[in-house]
């Protein structure tokens, strides 16, 4: 550093503090960068890398971007997951004794963001923070934008506070080193290393019910207020909640049933969201989507949501209004962050009043309707007055941007501000009347007067009329090409007062502004307070919206684990197939059925219906009608789902082995309160692996778990289950054929399917018509084990009538008993075969090692 210029020293120390980051270096009107930063930033950003002389050897890299257009480079950095340190000159270069003093005045990262350009309106931006103490590891969340502050722990289990920080799609993880490298294995998000810090310390700042939250609140908001450098008093009130107040539904659940994006295109149209989506606030919306990733297990809660929508269903006028007042209502939530961050401007603060003008319409609408919010929303509206009535009186309708340019501050708000304003229109008019009063004392029609930055107010006389004007009347100030411009001693005296009164009136306002802004922070409280209850209402208009245009239905939550749908539908898939005429199923199960067996072909809807009940479930957990003529439910604790192909190539994972590690998640943590959804286990191996498998995990789960378990498969052998396990049915998908087509009817009936027209679907994606009739004549030759079948010069499929005679018996899992044989080898082996039973440990045996058991025992009676 010594052979460096003072000035690279002193970025070189500043970036020293700040390794992880970009720091953007003020130097005039650029923030530039230098060394690897510029490097980097030049080939992220597409900018020109160039050098410079820094007083080494060799030339430093540097590339810039200009201050005024930062903010598109900032957001494109945050885009990519990286960090901004932003520094600046926090002296006067005038009075600077050497190098001017910098320092960084906020760092900004995915997690903290507050600028409303990189924001979504309508979701949280949470950055998380991850801490453990023993078995306990406690997770952290906090909206910078909103002040939410959020808090739970997990005993014993990393993987379910990882799986908490991922439901609320953070997108920056705090966390000491001790959690480092188990944190970045997730992309979802950046990760921050920060130094540890004593939970103690934040002991008596946050009155805990839960101490176990302590250490990841500690963590964060420790990492906020040395990264923010400025108040965050906005933060609120931690809110602390434990897991098992709502429904558990890990990471590929959520994306499996599309409760916030599509899995394929990843956009919100074509999922829950969209469906339920009819807030009119950006605040209503963010709560929306916080309810569809944290479903309610509380009874209570529930019916009071549902009760509420009830209400607004039965009253639309009411509602109709609500909903017009709504438009009215700004995101108020954050403009109270913005606020206390201190960047909220004169627009902002307009924003504010409207939207407590807008307050006694929505106080009324909840009044007619005596719900419980109404008192809440009454109480905030009555101490907000105030402000109300302040910024009337100090803020103009029509504000602009800046905060440092003027037109903010009403007329009659501030005497001396007036005195200015009169002294500058005063002065002005003076003008107007020289430029008339000198054509006339001149006899020049086109002399004018007018004023620039650079040179001030001046006479202008073109060069053709310099001839008419009178010696010594004026004072030379510029040439032009075509015109001369001029000052008089009388136009230098108003010019100084005009443009000391202009000057004076623009500094007054930001004063009066700041000090309003001030003022206003005093309700931060309130408004954030306010925003909770008029989100929570928004959304539930929205419910009822949504239910009446579609013909939902009030759930009802059953205590004897009964499962009654009615003609349920698929509200998503029935929202995006108007043209077609939807075909509604019905699903009862109860204490003494609590699996079903689904067969039928692809494509025939089974996915579809599974999905369905799982959807239906969460929709009333959340306190939205459902789309059925009747809805009877248990309240689920967990919802666990193994549907479609997917892989992890990245981390080496085939598609069968994440099958198998989703379908061990459901087995290892389902209790008798959880829903299950598994389509075509076993798919992913051999024939005999698979339905061994698919067999064990639907006997492990009827006899060791008991939950709501529905289970497809293309393995009609296991059909036979229904006989073996009492609490099994088997259901199946509607198809008929007609002429040699598939017609899917998309009807759920009783009892198995008999086959499932694999062929006849691969007919419709337009495989050749040669390869689909040959395999046809390979499937009759596989059915009917002793009929002759020509085989194509190219097939590897041996003819059946070639195939031993003991294979063909195995193609079937359960094989029809030959009863003669079957006592014959019983009589000369009983002893033996009744010993081993007798000695023989089922409870040490896997589920596959008692099925290859007695497979072995019925082998052997055969012999």
């Amino acid at each position: 550093m010594p052979t460096y210029t003072p000035m690279i020293q002193q970025y070189l120390s500043i970036k020293e503090e700040y390794k992880d980051a970009f720091l953007f270096f003020r130097l005039g009107d650029f923030y530039e960068m230098f060394f690897d930063d510029a490097v980097r930033a030049a080939q992220l950003l597409e900018i020109t890398l160039t050098s410079r002389d820094g007083g080494g050897d060799d030339r430093i890299p540097m590339c810039g971007v200009p201050h005024h257009s930062a903010k598109q480079y900032i957001k494109r950095f945050i885009e990519l997951g990286f960090k901004v340190a932003i520094c600046e000159q926090v002296e006067d270069p005038k009075e600077a004794k050497g190098v001017v003093k910098r320092e960084v005045t906020h760092l900004i990262s995915p997690g903290m963001v507050m600028d409303e350009q990189m924001l979504t309106n309508n979701d949280h931006n949470f950055l998380g923070a991850i801490a453990s103490e023993g078995n306990t590891y406690s997770v952290a969340l906090c909206d910078l934008t909103t002040g939410t502050l959020q808090a739970t722990y997990v005993q014993t289990s990393l993987q379910k506070a990882l799986e908490e920080l991922q439901r609320a799609d953070v997108r920056e993880v705090v966390v000491s080193n001790q959690w480092q490298h188990e944190v970045s294995k997730i992309n979802q998000w950046a990760v921050t290393l920060a130094d540890e810090v004593d939970p103690k310390e934040y002991a008596q700042r946050f009155t805990l019910e839960h101490e176990e939250n302590l250490p990841a609140l500690a963590l964060l908001v420790n990492y906020l207020e040395k990264t923010q450098r400025r108040t965050i008093d906005h933060l609120q009130a931690p809110y602390e909640f434990e897991l098992e107040e709502f429904v558990q539904i890990d990471t590929n659940g959520r994306r499996t049933l599309e409760l916030t994006e599509t899995m394929r295109e990843k956009t919100k149209k074509g999922s829950l969201l969209w469906l339920l989506d009819e807030t009119k606030t950006a605040m209503g919306a963010r709560k929306l989507k916080t309810w569809l990733e944290k479903p309610l297990r509380t009874k209570h809660r529930i019916d009071d949501r549902l009760q509420a929508v009830e209400k607004l269903l039965e009253h639309f006028t009411v509602r109709h209004d609500l909903r017009e007042s709504f438009a009215n209502v700004y995101d108020i939530e954050r403009l109270a962050g913005r606020m206390s961050y201190g960047n909220a401007n004169a627009r902002d603060l307009v924003q504010i009043k409207k939207t407590i003008t807008a307050l006694p319409a929505i106080y009324e609408g909840a009044k007619q309707l005596n719900l419980p919010v109404a008192k809440d929303i009454h109480r905030h509206m009555q101490t907000l007055q105030k402000l109300h009535m302040q910024l009337s009186e100090a803020l103009l309708e029509d504000v602009p941007m800046s905060i440092t340019e003027g037109g903010m501050i009403a007329e009659g708000y501030s005497e001396e501000l007036d005195r200015y304003r009169d002294a500058g229109k005063n002065g002005k008019a003076w003008i107007a009347e020289l430029e008339q009063k000198e054509r006339e004392a001149t006899n020049i029609r086109s002399l004018k007067v007018g004023y620039n930055r650079v040179f001030g107010y001046y006479i202008e006389v073109s060069k053709a009329n310099l001839k008419y004007l009178p010696e010594g009347r004026y004072e030379r100030k510029q040439t032009l090409t075509n015109a001369e411009r001029f000052i008089t001693n009388e136009l230098k005296e108003k010019e100084a007062l005009i443009l000391q009164a202009e000057e004076k009136s623009i500094d007054l306002e930001h004063e009066l502004f700041i000090e309003l802004r001030k003022s206003t922070q005093a309700y931060i409280p309130d408004l954030q307070q306010l925003a909770s209850f008029i989100s929570e209402l928004d959304v539930l208009t929205g419910f009822a919206e949504v239910s009446e245009a579609a013909g939902f239905v009030r759930p009802v939550f059953t205590n004897d684990g009964e499962l009654n749908i009615v003609e349920g539908r698929h509200p998503v898939v029935e929202k995006m197939t108007v043209h077609q005429q939807y075909v509604p199923n019905t699903i009862q199960l109860d204490k003494s059925t609590r699996m079903l067996l689904i067969t039928g072909p692809n494509m025939s809807g089974k996915s579809t219906y599974m999905r369905q009940v799982a959807l239906i479930s969460i929709m009333a957990q959340i306190g939205c009608f459902v789309p059925a003529t009747e809805a009877r439910l248990p309240l689920f604790d967990q919802i666990f789902t193994r549907i479609g192909a997917a892989d992890d190539l990245a981390s080496g994972q085939s598609t069968f082995m994440v099958e198998m590690m989703e379908a061990n998640d459901a087995i290892q943590q389902a209790t008798e309160e959880s829903l299950i959804l598994l389509d075509e286990i076993g798919r992913g191996t051999s024939t005999y692996d698979g339905m061994a498998l698919a067999q064990a995990i639907i006997e492990y789960i009827h006899e060791h778990i008991g939950a709501v378990t529905l289970f497809s498969t293309h393995y009609h052998e296991l059909t036979r289950l229904s006989e073996q396990l009492s609490a099994l049915e088997n259901v199946h998908v509607q198809a008929t054929e007609d002429q040699e087509e598939i017609v899917f009817l998309h009807k759920v009936m009783p009892g198995p399917s008999d086959k499932s027209y694999g062929i006849h679907v691969a007919r419709l994606a337009g495989l050749p018509e040669e390869l689909t009739r040959h395999a046809t004549e390979l499937l009759e030759a596989l059915e009917e084990p002793h009929k002759e079948v020509a085989v194509s010069e190219h097939s590897t499929v041996v003819p059946v009538e070639k195939v031993k005679e003991s294979e063909v018996e195995q193609l079937s899992l359960f094989p029809e008993p030959k009863v003669d044989q079957e006592k014959d080898n019983m009589k000369k082996s009983e002893k033996a075969i009744l010993s081993d039973i007798k000695a023989v440990d089922l409870m040490d045996m896997t589920p596959l090692e008692a099925m290859n058991w007695l497979y072995n025992i019925k082998k052997r009676l055969k012999s």
